[in-house]
């Protein structure tokens, strides 16, 4: 068994439910909105649990977080165990009486997100009419001194704008803007031949990302996440399997990173049958792929081991049919003609959107 590092930080995907319909959603892809959501006591429970375990920030999302109404009181019982507490959110269904109580409550800080910078384009990637009500909440939100985020998932299908999409960020007045890449999986993988950027569209977004930051100085502070598909070598998933991070999904399950249950065979706790501690510490699933032993070559042997820790088991599993392959994206593994392959055909015919949707 590897000695596990303590966690830093808690997802609590609160809900599923989203009143969007984003094509690169990670949501599961044959998910059940039947399945009981946690109520507020258990919810109240694992945030503790996170706190004795050393989590030290937690991050509300879900789905969309604002269709619970008991939001604001697990951010002041996350406050009250002295948590960071973060929403991530698609702005949608929040009025600013619910903004002021969930700064009552004691949230620290808001990641809204942004389909695109034009209101058409951003209507129709969300599948709903969802620009205006973001620009509201963003206006809402500085009122009420929150630090935001504005977070916008880059693709074919807007990365030509992403000068535009810096010009809003600046006029909306954020503190933050997040440019990330998708990372393909869940319905993104489903879309990969729809969404996949080429080349060219990368190259000239990094440029632009160079010059915004040179001309707009730290605000807003600009973080720019390179796609996986692009790199020579991948990024370190979540800082490695079972390292950092863990998640709590809507129905009680506890996963090592959000997608875990892309990868078919693997068994997952939940939190009313374990504590927070147990899992982490003992379930199997957070010591499949926690640490180097398990790795294969090349990626045994090699100076990046620990460094990137193999890449993204998700995309590993999606792209060979094998968790513990070396992830595709690594110039090293002998599956990288996968990701070429992959470039090469969303180049030459790419394919219609298919929308998340509920099974």
């Amino acid at each position: 068994m590897v000695e596990a590092p303590r966690p830093y930080s808690l997802l609590a995907e609160l809900t599923y439910r989203c009143p969007l319909k984003c094509p690169y959603c990670s949501n599961p892809l044959k998910l059940r909105l039947d399945r009981k959501e946690l109520e507020t006591a258990v919810w109240k429970r694992v945030l503790a649990e996170a706190a004795d375990l050393g989590v030290v920030q937690v991050h509300f999302s879900g789905g969309e977080p604002l269709l619970r109404q008991d939001l604001a009181e697990l951010v002041a019982a996350a406050r009250g165990l002295d948590l960071y507490t973060h929403l991530i959110t698609s702005a949608l269904g929040a009025g600013d009486d619910q903004l002021a109580r969930l700064r009552d409550a004691g949230l620290d800080a808001l990641q809204i997100s942004l389909q695109d910078s034009r209101a058409s384009q951003n209507d129709w990637l969300a599948g709903a009419a969802s620009f205006e009500e973001k620009r509201r909440m963003i206006a809402a939100s500085r009122r009420l001194d929150f630090p935001v985020t504005l977070n916008v998932v880059l693709h074919r299908h807007n990365i030509e704008r992403i000068d535009e999409t810096i010009d809003l960020a600046v006029e909306w007045d954020v503190d933050r803007l997040e440019l990330a890449h998708v990372q393909y999986t869940g319905w993104a993988f489903r879309n990969r031949a729809a969404l996949l950027p080429t080349r060219e569209q990368v190259a000239r977004a990094a440029e632009v990302v160079a010059l915004a930051r040179e001309r707009a100085g730290m605000r807003p502070e600009i973080l720019h996440v390179l796609p996986d598909y692009f790199q020579e070598f991948p990024k370190a998933c979540l800082n490695g399997w079972g390292r950092m991070f863990l998640t709590v999904a809507p129905d009680g399950a506890v996963l090592p990173c959000q997608s875990a249950r892309e990868i078919a065979g693997l068994e997952f706790p939940f939190v009313e049958d374990a504590s927070l501690s147990d899992i982490w510490f003992r379930a199997p699933v957070f010591q499949r792929f926690r640490g180097t032993g398990w790795m294969p070559e090349p990626c045994r042997s090699c100076e990046r081991r620990e460094i990137d820790f193999g890449g993204c088991r998700c995309q590993a599993y999606l792209l060979t049919g094998a968790a513990a392959a070396t992830d595709p994206v690594c110039r090293l593994s002998p599956d990288h003609s996968l990701i070429e392959r992959a470039l090469v055909e969303s180049a030459v015919q790419p394919a219609q959107i298919e929308f998340r949707m509920y099974q």
